[in-house]
């Protein structure tokens, strides 16, 4: 072996320790603890979103990790864990599952509860009553959610977080909190004039309808009513209307039938209303003339209905062939009737 060769050898094992080194103090940081940890147990009445490997954490510092999730009596999940030995766990601690991110990890936190400070043993039960379960982000953001439509994804995140770190005491401080809430409704302020005007819009039309309340409930009885007559007669309505496309066809067909001669009637009303124009004159002429002649034919049959006809005056000539004509006698009558003329 070459001096060439003996020195990149030695070159490589050193970087293969260091290598393995590293590998193992990441290893030593993100996973296990060792094996010597004491494991504790831990009811909680909602574990959702907790996963083994998830940190157990004392005052924010790592110290431990969730090694297995069961559920006991059918309603309980219990929460296996491991803390490092050097960690002291008193019987009067406190667990509750919080959230790491926005993301949806969370952790076991262990703090101090009020009590004698006797150390818990080795495999020994938290109860419910010293557990928190995770906060419900669901309902606490639904009460958001008109606020978070008209606002900036990347301002919501942040003032979920924030509200995350306040109600946890992860820290953070309600003054933050106030002071971003009030960042992100400047949106909202920025609108506060179109807001007004549908407000007092809003105004007018409840203060119409209040001053109309009596109107409103009649017509709302009246629709009832109504409403309630159409549900009465639905099985008609329903008969009604099934016949109506043969109604429907009938007519269609009776239609079809009439529309040649109505037609010519048309065309031929048209020529008379022609007719009738072109001879106006004559028209107005006879229309003048008929009550005259109306008059004169109601005193001729005054006494019923005929004609009274009486002979007032007679006179004439008969000719014979091959004889000298004769003149008969003229006849006047001189009854009063005829003084003023009469037919001849």
């Amino acid at each position: 072996m070459t001096g060439k060769t003996a020195s990149s050898l030695i070159k490589l094992v050193i970087f293969a320790v260091v290598t393995l080194l590293a590998t193992a103090l990441l290893a030593q940081t993100l996973g296990a603890f060792p094996p010597d940890g004491v494991t504790y147990r831990a009811r909680f009445t909602d574990v959702t979103g907790l996963l083994p490997g998830d940190d157990v954490r004392i005052a924010g510092v790592r110290v431990g990790k969730v090694s297995d999730i069961a559920v006991v009596d059918d309603t309980v999940a219990e929460v296996t864990f491991t803390v490092d030995r050097d960690v002291p766990v008193a019987t009067s601690v406190r667990a509750k599952i919080r959230y790491r991110n926005l993301v949806g990890q969370r952790y076991v936190a262990l703090t101090e509860g009020p009590g004698d400070g006797r150390p818990l043993r080795a495999d020994g039960l938290i109860p419910l009553a010293q557990t928190t379960p995770a906060l419900d982000l669901t309902v606490l953001f639904n009460g958001f959610r008109p606020l978070f439509t008209a606002l900036n994804p990347e301002d919501v995140n942040k003032l979920a977080y924030e509200i995350i770190q306040v109600l946890q005491g992860e820290g953070g401080t309600v003054a933050s909190l106030l002071q971003r809430t009030a960042s992100l409704t400047n949106t909202l302020a920025d609108r506060d004039a179109v807001i007004g005007r549908v407000v007092t819009n809003l105004n007018s039309v409840l203060g119409t309808l209040a001053s109309r309340d009596r109107e409103l409930d009649q017509s709302i009885a009246q629709l009832q009513q109504f409403i309630s007559g159409l549900s009465a007669d639905r099985t008609p309505i329903g008969d009604a209307l099934a016949n109506l496309g043969e109604l429907t066809s009938t007519t269609s067909s009776l239609l079809q039938d009439v529309r040649p001669p109505l037609a010519a009637d048309v065309r031929a009303l048209n020529e008379l209303a022609g007719t009738l124009d072109r001879n106006s004159a004559v028209i107005d002429g006879t229309l003048g003339r008929l009550p005259q002649r109306y008059a004169s034919l109601t005193r001729v049959a005054s006494y019923g209905s005929w004609f009274n006809y009486y002979l007032c005056d007679f006179d004439g000539r008969v000719a014979v062939a091959g004889q000298a004509p004769l003149n008969p006698a003229t006849v006047s009558a001189t009854a009063a009737r005829c003084a003023t003329g009469g037919s001849r």
